[in-house]
């Protein structure tokens, strides 16, 4: 199956980047902690770190509420997180299409930065909404259309090939949270734009991150060193006056609670 083969493929993009992700996560941590403002205020609750990566956010957790579960397709990330996280803390390497909890089980599930990786993605909100129980909350954010649109544009100046995923428009994620099981509670989107003293800083910030896997790609590896130097040269437009070369990122960040059945 394609889509199965595709986790593969992302599973051992991110697993290569287990020992780089913390010093290339500038995005995931300002993410990340901003999510960490809408947890529910009570600590007697079972929390899934779904795409737990590093552990990074999962060990806060872990401070926070009674369970904690750290869940990621890397068993790369898994072990690097048992290593340097809490030993309070559950790990479990598991596909977020097929979650290994019993339904109506997990009080909250927090998800930061991962499912603009998932194809179809709403095949994992109805697993995510089977394991919370009614009245629990997906707290998450993710990427939205318009995310490296200076790196999609430049590459666009060079050829036909897709070099930059392809995000889910907010109309996209409405559409597949307009369910009679569950509502949003809050949403909110906005721009991040980062700064990179170079192209080829970003390229290596996002292989650092894991995040250079495109599925649709037909060819093997970014581009011949000519392509590259055309694309660059375009991403030259996009420069400030200071020499900074910027990327934006358009993150969404929501509360989805089920609701009682």
């Amino acid at each position: 199956m394609p889509e199965v083969l595709n986790r593969i493929k992302i599973a051992k993009s991110f697993g290569l980047a287990s020992q780089s992700y913390d010093i290339s996560s500038r995005l995931q941590r300002y993410t990340g902690k901003n999510l960490m403002s809408l947890l529910p205020n009570r600590s007697d609750l079972t929390v899934v770190d779904l795409g737990s990566g590093t552990g990074f956010f999962t060990d806060i957790l872990a401070s926070k509420f009674q369970q904690t579960i750290g869940v990621d397709i890397s068993a790369k990330m898994l072990s690097f997180a048992q290593e340097n996280r809490s030993k309070e803390i559950c790990w479990l390497e598991a596909d977020a299409y097929y979650l290994p909890f019993k339904a109506n089980t997990i009080d909250v599930i927090y998800s930061n930065l991962v499912i603009q990786w998932c194809d179809p993605l709403d095949v994992i909100i109805e697993e995510i909404l089977r394991v919370l129980k009614p009245g629990g909350l997906f707290i998450f954010s993710t990427l939205l259309d318009g995310t490296l649109h200076e790196l999609k544009s430049s590459w666009a100046q060079v050829d036909d090939e897709q070099h930059v995923i392809d995000f889910k428009t907010q109309a996209d994620l409405k559409a597949i949270f307009d369910k009679a099981s569950c509502k949003l509670l809050e949403q909110k989107s906005q721009d991040l734009v980062l700064e990179y003293q170079n192209v080829i800083h970003l390229a290596r910030e996002l292989k650092g991150l894991g995040a250079n896997h495109v599925p649709k790609q037909k060819g093997k590896g970014l581009a011949g060193k000519d392509k590259w130097q055309k694309m660059t040269n375009s991403y030259q437009n996009f420069q400030e006056p200071s020499g900074i070369y910027p990327a934006t990122y358009k993150v969404y960040s929501a509360i989805l609670v089920k609701l009682n059945a």
